[in-house]
């Protein structure tokens, strides 16, 4: 297990794992996730960077955050934790859900970026359709917990060949540890996030948009919603909406060869 660390910021307390030393990245995972989504990862890339991988409002041991029913909330969140760790630029990964928190960090802040990548994520909002989903599942969690929810979602997360694989139920394990009020504030602030193809389009850094060849979830051609010469369009072979379980020697291939150029 990773250590993790505690840290106090504006009255409730995030956790986050930091390992390494160098130029500074920052992961951060999807929707009732943690940083231990990353522990195929940091390991490898700790090697030659300070890695940093929060646990967002309400997951893992995070303190949920009483106005945190907002993706702007948790960037402000991630910024404070940035802040107080003396990071100047950092280069940010987001999960799913850590990817529409680092597309809305770079256009708050992204003075702070060397550059950024949506991992299994989209720059497009919820249809209408997902938006009803996200309600149901609102409502589900609010009625039964957060159990039966990871329960039917997680399998989907991984392509089909892999749902046996024991690293699913590790992810559920991890999912049962979010807490009820972090599930839904996460689910409410995915409902209400906008379209941010605008910041792709407009944004100078360097920018990988990462694909799993089988992601039932986000498919690839929502990933690659903009091209531009400053941004890599990349699939990750044998993998669904989770490459850092799936295929991570692919995954931490491609992160590397995105930080080196």
């Amino acid at each position: 297990m990773m250590e993790v660390k505690f840290q106090k910021l504006d009255g409730s307390s995030i956790s986050y794992v930091d390992k390494g030393e160098g130029m500074p990245v920052v992961l951060l995972h999807g929707f009732c996730g943690s940083s231990r989504y990353w522990e195929e990862v940091i390991p490898e890339l700790s090697r030659n960077y300070r890695v940093i991988a929060p646990n967002l409002p309400g997951h893992g041991e995070s303190e949920p955050l009483s106005n945190g029913a907002t993706i702007e909330a948790m960037v402000d969140r991630i910024k404070e934790l940035i802040d107080v760790l003396d990071l100047e630029k950092v280069t940010m990964f987001g999960h799913s859900l850590g990817g529409y928190i680092t597309l809305a960090f770079a256009e708050k802040y992204s003075d702070q970026l060397y550059g950024f990548s949506l991992v299994h994520s989209t720059a497009y909002p919820d249809s209408d359709e997902a938006k009803k989903g996200r309600q149901v599942n609102i409502e589900k969690v609010q009625q039964q917990g957060v159990r039966p929810l990871i329960d039917g979602l997680v399998p989907k997360l991984f392509s089909p060949e892999h749902t046996d694989e024991k690293y699913v139920e590790t992810a559920k394990e991890i999912g049962y540890g979010t807490t009820q009020e972090g599930t839904i504030h996460a689910l409410q602030a995915m409902k209400d996030r906008p379209d941010r193809n605008q910041i792709l389009e407009k944004t100078e850094l360097p920018v990988l948009l990462l694909a799993g060849e089988q992601d039932q979830i986000i498919p690839a051609e929502k990933t690659f919603s903009v091209t531009k010469p400053n941004i890599t369009h990349s699939v990750i072979k044998s993998s669904g909406h989770m490459s850092m379980y799936e295929n991570p020697i692919e995954l931490i291939r491609k992160m590397q060869e995105f930080m080196f150029k």
